[in-house]
């Protein structure tokens, strides 16, 4: 007897495997994408037929396949043999670009960050599709993706090598279905070499930082935008880590803040020592609190974090010829010149993971109380604490 319905199918995010009865399952992933597996034994052994992703197939049509298998089966013939011999007789092999939309619909669900699901088909559009759009996905060689990359490589190597990912994704993705036999990337490997260049983010000596955080604070941006700003730099943090700090990851009894992990570069949750610096910074940001969880809110939406590019144009805009992230190389190097904090202090003052696996997995610690010291010697040393009016 059948058990699902069409509203429960619908509404079913926890992760397993639910019964229809007959060897019908929906499965539920990790992402909390879904789709229909039937189970079935064939020529004695136990065997899952894939039915294809819901909502694209509906539990109705999922049940008529499920039907149509178990006549199959009864009678003798393979489902699976016949569902091949179908593809190679009924069904055109797609396009590169018609996949590359499957995928993208396909996936689009289980992706959080909003800025890659807003612009993960961008890369291909500007650079692959003029060559790969409308070749079958079967057909493509890896000298046509060798067309794409090789314009790019030497001169916009994080481009190239995002278009690359995207192109292996989608023909991985088609091989998975059916429709195509190799992924045409992968030998690329023994060709493209990364180029030999390394990037450093701009940064200032940190004897300017103090000058930079008073100038910032004169400056005519928002509470929110100045008050972040030198959160930011006292912290050592990310910039994400700061815009998107809520006041529940603030412990002031404590003074720590924690940034959980999902929001780390290590994935790793990380507890940064606050300075008297940085709780003067929260005592006052206690005023903008009324307008929802975020320590530092938007100044158009004030239920939501502040704008990525907020600090990087208010730098600009005063003539610092540094980047925000830049400030935790002047941190890093005052560290390193000024204070006689270990390696392992400094490191994880950055978040940085520290050791092999095997010493991270004896070296429990987070050397919370060195780094204490080390924050708060930072925060007089660039003239954190903000005065009281």
């Amino acid at each position: 007897m059948a058990t699902l319905s069409a509203a429960k199918v619908k509404h079913l995010n926890e992760p397993g495997r639910y019964g229809d009865g007959g060897g019908l399952y929906l499965n539920v992933s990790q992402g909390r994408t879904k789709s229909w597996v039937f189970r079935a034994s064939i020529a004695g052994k136990r065997r899952d037929i894939g039915l294809g992703p819901y909502p694209a197939v509906s539990l109705r049509r999922a049940r008529e396949i499920a039907a149509d298998n178990r006549t199959a089966i009864a009678e003798g013939r393979d489902p699976r043999k016949q569902r091949q011999q179908a593809r190679r007789t009924n069904v055109s092999t797609p396009t590169f670009a018609d996949e590359a939309a499957a995928y993208y619909s396909f996936h689009l669900p289980t992706w959080k960050n909003a800025k890659v699901r807003k612009s993960w088909m961008t890369p291909l559009e500007t650079y692959a599709f003029d060559v790969l759009g409308d070749m079958s996905v079967d057909e493509i060689e890896t000298r046509d993706v060798l067309e794409v990359l090789e314009p790019l490589w030497n001169t916009k190597y994080e481009t190239a090598r995002r278009v690359r990912s995207r192109i292996r994704q989608v023909l991985g993705w088609s091989i998975a279905r059916g429709h195509a036999r190799q992924n045409a990337v992968d030998p690329l490997r023994y060709v493209l070499k990364p180029p030999k260049t390394v990037r450093h983010f701009k940064s200032l000596h940190h004897a300017e930082v103090a000058g930079v955080l008073e100038a910032v604070e004169q400056s005519d941006s928002g509470w929110a935008a100045k008050w972040g700003f030198r959160f930011l730099v006292l912290t050592a943090t990310r910039s994400a880590e700061v815009r998107l700090a809520r006041w529940d990851e603030i412990d002031e009894n404590a003074k720590v803040w924690t940034i959980p992990g999902e929001r780390t570069k290590t994935s790793r949750e990380h507890r940064v020592p606050l300075s008297t610096g940085a709780l003067s910074v929260l005592d006052r940001a206690h005023m903008l609190r009324e307008t929802g969880d975020y320590i530092f809110p938007s100044t158009w939406e004030r239920s939501g974090p502040l704008s990525e590019n907020t600090w990087s144009k208010l730098l600009k805009t005063l003539g610092v010829d540094a980047v925000p992230h830049g400030f935790r190389s002047s941190f890093r190097t005052w560290a390193a010149e000024s204070t006689t904090a270990s390696h392992a202090a400094m490191e994880l003052s950055l978040g940085h993971v520290v050791g092999s696996a095997v010493e991270q997995a004896y070296s429990r610690t987070d050397l919370l109380d060195q780094r204490r010291a080390l924050m708060q010697s930072w925060s007089d040393y660039v003239g954190g604490d903000l005065t009281s009016e």
